[in-house]
């Protein structure tokens, strides 16, 4: 299961940044967003046997287009001497422990809610749709968003969907597919219509199109415990809690910026 997780992650990716292949992992770069965490960093997925000459080999990397460098490494606790080096050269470090959540298939039963439309983002409601997710710090704010929805828009593994409220446009998902698995993304409502349920109606429209579109399975990966905690409510059973561990040389950790 965490290799079939682990290849959709990094297809995922790939729509976001350009991989460089390393013995060691990949080196994933997007000099056009270069304060996207996701689109710029060193993805350590072996044992390193060499951490200095790693370690200074992503630096020089990074540095050499202004960039931060910034390390993920999965199974944090078996790279001690990486940790080590780490360290020693200034990097800051936190661990995050990130649940992986599958849909059940069954799609949720909600009554039905005239004040509720869903559409498709297309080039008519494209502003609508970003400025809902520009105004969501946690999945990055505007600087990362206006430039990621529509490198995401363009690209065909993704499809957007729009949640309007009493006409008004206020929600926002996405689905991103490789083949016969997808993932949930991008789930944003604005802080002024929260706790009214909406979340469910646009997950419960993505749920069927999951089955319309025939994939075999629907992935989450919620950012913290509340967030898996409300899909549970929906459908999103809790298989398995990912440990991954973010090393950063400069700017903000990943808490900070999923804490708004």
């Amino acid at each position: 299961m965490l290799d079939r997780i682990l290849e959709l992650e990094f297809l995922y990716l790939a729509t976001l940044t350009t991989r460089h292949d390393r013995d060691w992992g990949f080196l994933f770069l997007n000099e056009n967003q270069p304060v996207y965490y996701d689109a710029n960093h060193a993805h350590i997925r072996k044992p390193v046997d060499h951490t200095e000459k790693v370690v200074d080999e992503v630096i020089s990397f990074y540095q050499s287009k202004n960039i931060i460098p910034r390390f993920y490494l999965y199974n944090p606790a078996k790279q001690p001497a990486l940790l080590r080096e780490l360290k020693s050269k200034g990097f800051k470090y936190e661990e995050l422990v990130t649940p992986v959540q599958l849909w059940d298939q069954k799609v949720v039963n909600l009554e039905d809610n005239d004040t509720i439309t869903i559409e498709e983002v297309t080039e008519a409601n494209y502003q609508e749709a970003l400025e809902i997710e520009c105004s969501i710090k946690e999945i990055g704010g505007r600087e990362v968003r206006e430039k990621a929805l529509k490198d995401e828009f363009d690209h065909p593994a993704y499809q957007h969907f729009l949640l309007r409220y009493n006409g008004v446009a206020c929600s926002t998902a996405c689905i991103f597919a490789h083949r016969s698995q997808a993932r949930m993304e991008s789930v944003a409502t604005l802080k002024e219509y929260r706790g009214k349920g909406l979340i469910g109606y646009i997950i419960q429209h993505i749920q069927h199109e999951v089955q319309k579109q025939g994939f075999e399975n629907l992935w989450v990966f919620p950012i913290n415990e509340r967030v898996e905690k409300v899909y549970n409510r929906y459908g999103f059973d809790t298989v398995m809690k990912l440990t991954t561990g973010h090393a950063f040389l400069g700017g903000k950790s990943i808490t900070e910026i999923q804490n708004g």
